[in-house]
């Protein structure tokens, strides 16, 4: 999609910021881009070295940008940042990074958790230790401002239960039209009253009312005799389990997991096991709570099986609902 919306070929160069094990960046690749990493976890920088991607193992920040960037005549055509920027611990000092290393004709583009999303659906699991901020397009628009960028247009897309997707530029680069959807946004936060504290006042009591409908279901059920597992050993789910006081599994047998590094460990605060997803066919339960309800659609297709014995599905947040395989 960028590639063809901006025109972009072999000359531009792509740097992505927290580019993991070089995922995004060997399609990039592929295609003849100058692409450059920057993680500051060594183990998965080096599965991207092995795939060709250079990778420089640090965090990204003014100081960064200067030095190993700037100074050695590395400027970014192309800035990436796929959830990064509500992991970032100073914001400034990022935003100030990217001013840095970006091309005077060039573009930025990051991906964030939208709190319109997260406050108006209680997404309150979102909430978690990785996270250091919760952004409205107001605030973002306003910092990248304070430090000479503009954002020329905006997408609200589906990922992490909706999420805004931002493009930006020097204020100085007259070369890209401001779309309408920057003002669009703007009005319908405002419209909201993300700006008032009435917005946030009744999340609290939302939240307590997602953890005693859940708290109910599982005892209820439990009391019923019924057999419930959870899916996906997620940092969301941890802020769900443990918020709502679930600990040890006789409530929720166990979870499964797809990623063998998560397998036969426990789930941290609730201490439920987690094993490998070919366990659900040995213990056919009656209910999976999808932990990570914003990719529910994939993982229900993904167990299809499972309604060989009709076992039905949950989902906790925004509110608690259950539901078949045919029914999704």
């Amino acid at each position: 999609m960028m590639i063809k919306r901006f025109h972009l070929n072999g000359s531009t160069r792509v740097i992505e910021i927290a580019s993991n094990d070089g995922y995004l960046l060997q399609y990039f690749k592929q295609k003849n881009f100058d692409v450059l990493g920057v993680e500051p976890t060594a183990n998965t920088a080096e599965v991207a070295e092995q795939k060709g991607i250079k990778t420089i193992v640090d965090f990204f920040g003014s100081e960064f940008a200067q030095k190993q960037l700037v100074d050695k005549g590395i400027l970014g055509t192309l800035i990436l940042g796929n959830n990064v920027l509500a992991h970032v611990p100073d914001i400034n000092d990022f935003v100030l990074g990217m001013k840095k290393a970006l091309h005077p004709t060039g573009i930025i583009t990051m991906e964030f958790p939208h709190i319109l999303k997260l406050v108006k659906e209680y997404q309150f699991d979102t909430i978690y230790h990785e996270h250091y901020s919760y952004f409205s397009f107001t605030t973002v628009k306003r910092i990248f401002g304070t430090y000479g960028l503009q954002i020329f247009d905006v997408e609200e897309i589906p990922t992490h239960g909706g999420s805004l997707r931002i493009y930006a530029k020097h204020e100085a680069d007259r070369s890209k039209e401001i779309s309408s959807n920057v003002e669009k946004l703007l009005e319908k936060e405002d419209k909201a009253g993300i700006n008032t504290d009435e917005f946030y006042q009744n999340f609290t009591e939302n939240v307590n009312t997602i953890k005693n409908e859940f708290i109910s279901f599982l005892l209820d059920e439990h009391k019923k005799g019924k057999k419930i597992i959870g899916y996906g050993a997620a940092a969301k789910g941890n802020t769900l389990l443990n918020y709502c006081g679930i600990k040890g599994n006789d409530l929720i047998s166990f979870v499964v997991d797809a990623s063998p590094f998560k397998q036969n460990k426990y789930l941290p605060g609730s201490h439920i096991p987690v094993y490998s997803i070919e366990k659900i066919a040995e213990f056919k339960p009656d209910y999976i709570l999808i932990l990570p309800w914003n990719l529910k659609k994939e993982i229900i297709e993904q167990l299809s099986f499972t309604q060989d014995w009709g076992c039905k599905f949950v989902t906790a947040i925004p509110k608690l609902e259950i539901f078949q395989f045919h029914n999704v």
